[in-house]
């Protein structure tokens, strides 16, 4: 399928595993350039698909200009952003730190707009402007036990992304993907064992956690010309949500019946 992303150079931090590899796999299937960033290089760099790749932690504001002005000068221009590196590992907020905090925060908000300031400052200048997409999550749409400054941070990039798009277009489109959970080979230290995965699929309302290449579709669809007219808007991909827990409390029947017309 041709969505207008042929020959369009895309970064894509943390794209060397994951979520990030699953994007940059989509992007490069849609004839786009893209350039993979993250502290350690991909796992499997023999892949066909595999994007170019570059060092970078992205939490250092000078790699990070360093590094977009290296892909300007090897590709002649920067068409799109992918803010995808973040995460948080577990931990109950009595008993993390301010140091703790600070660095989740750091990742999983500051850098995104670092990065982005560097993206734009390309893109406004160029013809055709360009296209950013943070990769948020529903952690920051309801509450995050066990891991609530990341859910703080992601609340804050998504509202990050409704200022800068105000403020920067119409030459720079930001939107963000706000992901559900995700099946990657991560998985089991966040959901346990395979069973455990299983179990956390059956209550999506789509039987399933997304896989990396749903991410990867959504955020090509916001970097493309078909999303043209759309910016500071948030996607949600989630398959659904979550069951509100109350339906399963209840003692009362409260199953929906469907009687067909």
């Amino acid at each position: 399928m041709d969505i207008g992303l042929g020959g369009r150079v895309v970064l894509v931090t943390g794209g060397a595993r994951g979520v990030g590899a699953g994007i940059c796999s989509v992007l490069g299937a849609l004839g786009a350039t893209v350039v993979a960033c993250a502290r350690r290089a991909p796992d499997d760099p023999d892949h066909p698909r595999a994007p170019e790749f570059v060092s970078c932690d992205v939490r250092d504001p000078d790699a990070v200009t360093q590094m977009i002005a290296g892909i300007v000068a090897r590709h002649g221009r920067l068409d799109g952003l992918v803010n995808n590196a973040g995460g948080s590992p577990f931990a109950l907020a009595a008993d993390a730190g301010a140091r703790f905090h600070s660095k989740i925060v750091e990742l999983n908000l500051l850098a995104p707009l670092i990065v982005a300031q560097a993206a734009q400052a390309v893109m406004r200048d160029q013809a055709g402007g360009g296209a950013i997409v943070n990769v948020s999550s529903v952690s920051g749409h309801r509450p995050s036990p066990g891991t609530a400054g990341y859910g703080a941070a992601k609340a804050g990039l998504d509202n990050l992304t409704g200022s800068l798009a105000i403020e920067w277009a119409p030459a720079v489109r930001i939107n963000s993907v706000v992901a559900g959970p995700v099946q990657t080979e991560l998985s089991e230290l966040h959901y346990g064992d395979a069973e455990g995965v299983a179990a956390v699929g059956r209550t999506i309302p789509m039987g399933r956690m997304a896989v990396p290449d749903d991410i990867g579709n959504a955020v090509a669809f916001l970097l493309s010309p078909l999303a043209g007219y759309i910016t500071g808007a948030t996607l949600t991909v989630h398959g659904g949500g979550e069951k509100p827990a109350f339906l399963d409390a209840a003692t009362s029947d409260n199953r929906m019946e469907h009687t067909p017309k």
